[in-house]
């Protein structure tokens, strides 16, 4: 450190984020004022549940997935009751069962617990992360951070599922890579994937970038630290439990089309595109396209694509292409989307559609439950136009991002005099590699 250089103390550094940090914790407050209604009560019955639009995974996993009474992997429960998650999600599950478990006997008070106890630990995740993606976007744009924080479809997915544990693990891994600190970003990219499978598209935006900068070495650490820290924490399962282990890829490759994907609209229609097999092989098929453009895009652009725009296209084709698309997915984007294109006009559009869209699935959840009366849901054409609105507001995102990365000048975070905030290594690189020879 030279004579005029200050080091500045961490409180210093930390107080910006402390209002980032309040607004966090009181989306995550409101996100457990919705579900209220049915934390009282509500969640045992199932017309409540929806059309107070409180449903849970966590509640009814409990007592379904044997948590309440041995740990999931090692249960001795027929195959379609074992947890369908990968070991780290499924291992905190375990461990929030056994503080659960520990505190009473009645299992009806020890599922509310449960709930309980998850969601403060979702809470602080959505905490983390808003804090991590703060630090990613930047000082001129921190405050981006406040649609993760407190957006309405961030609210009421929150609590859906565990989704928000991968979430903080992949924007520490984001910000991670931002610092340069490559072995860290691996190790959380390989938590983060060994939590949800998504993460795993970050890996070929980060192979797109090095491509184009020859990078290599960064790359090569982050990949490999990722697959030993995947390995780690997946080995004792696969080796002492691998039934319970295997659940989670079985149920993926076999997994018929379900709610929100827009398969389900052909399948609904009678278009003969399906069969379980089919489905699988066209997702698949469709998401190889999709990432074939994303990759002819990143390497022929004018100018390297920033890392959060690759991330977000690569997880939103995932998303799209996908035999499902829950609810709570929307967690999985709202980051990347912010932090690939921070316009607030299609960000407000899409998320219109996805609050339309979680008022939709319940309403039209209510409709095919035989406990119900006909005048309480929606019928299909009615739920079909919130499956294709959260197509087509994100195929917008998408196009303005595309068009932002043929266009650098149209980039509005590029306008604040930056490269690539996010880019580590990527960050004012030069190219060694394109497709067109302009570029090159």
């Amino acid at each position: 450190m030279t004579s005029t250089e200050v080091r500045v103390p961490f409180a210093a550094r930390a107080v910006p984020y402390l209002p980032l940090g309040l607004f966090a914790a009181l989306g995550a407050t409101l996100a457990y004022v919705v579900r209220l209604p049915c934390r009282t009560g509500g969640w045992n019955d199932q017309v409540t549940t929806y059309t107070n639009f409180c449903y849970t995974d966590i509640y009814p996993l409990y007592f379904d997935r044997a948590l309440s009474t041995q740990d999931p992997y090692f249960a001795a429960v027929p195959f379609d009751k074992q947890v369908e998650y990968p070991v780290v999600l499924g291992e905190v599950m375990q461990v929030i069962s056994w503080f659960a478990r520990a505190v009473g006997a009645d299992v009806g008070a020890q599922a509310v617990r449960f709930y309980d106890l998850t969601v403060i630990l979702l809470g602080v995740c959505l905490v983390v992360g808003v804090l991590l993606m703060a630090a990613v976007a930047g000082p001129t744009r921190r405050w981006d951070a406040l649609w993760y924080a407190i957006s309405p479809a961030v609210v009421l997915a929150a609590y859906i599922n565990w989704d928000l544990v991968a979430g903080a693990l992949s924007m520490g891994m984001l910000l991670a890579w931002a610092r340069r600190r490559q072995m860290l970003a691996g190790v959380l990219l390989g938590l983060a994937i060994a939590t949800k499978f998504y993460p795993l598209m970050f890996l070929g935006a980060l192979f797109l970038l090095t491509l184009r900068t020859a990078r290599w070495r960064p790359f090569l650490v982050t990949l490999g630290s990722a697959a030993g820290a995947w390995i780690v924490v997946n080995a004792p399962f696969m080796i002492f439990a691998w039934e319970g282990w295997r659940r989670f890829y079985v149920f993926s490759q076999e997994r018929g089309v379900d709610w929100g994907s827009p398969w389900l609209f052909f399948q609904s229609k009678g278009i003969p595109v399906l069969g379980t097999g089919d489905v699988s092989k066209l997702g698949m098929a469709s998401l190889a396209i999709l990432c074939l453009g994303i990759a002819v895009l990143a390497l022929a652009a004018p100018r390297r694509p920033r890392l959060a725009q690759i991330c977000f296209l690569a997880l939103a084709a995932f998303m799209m292409t996908n035999k499902v698309w829950s609810p709570q997915f929307v967690l999985w984007l709202v980051p990347f989307a912010v932090l690939a294109r921070p316009n607030w006009k299609p960000l407000v559009l899409w998320q219109l559609a996805e609050v339309w869209y979680f008022i939709a699935i319940w309403l039209y959840l209510v409709a095919q439950s035989p406990f119900s009366r006909n005048d309480l849901g929606i019928g299909d054409d009615t739920y079909f136009t919130a499956v294709w609105g959260r197509v087509i507001t994100i195929g917008i995102m998408m196009a303005f991002v595309v068009r932002d990365i043929l266009r650098p000048d149209k980039d509005v975070v590029r306008q604040d005099d930056v490269d690539d905030q996010g880019g580590g290594v990527f960050d004012d690189a030069r190219d060694r590699f394109a497709l067109t020879p302009a570029v090159r």
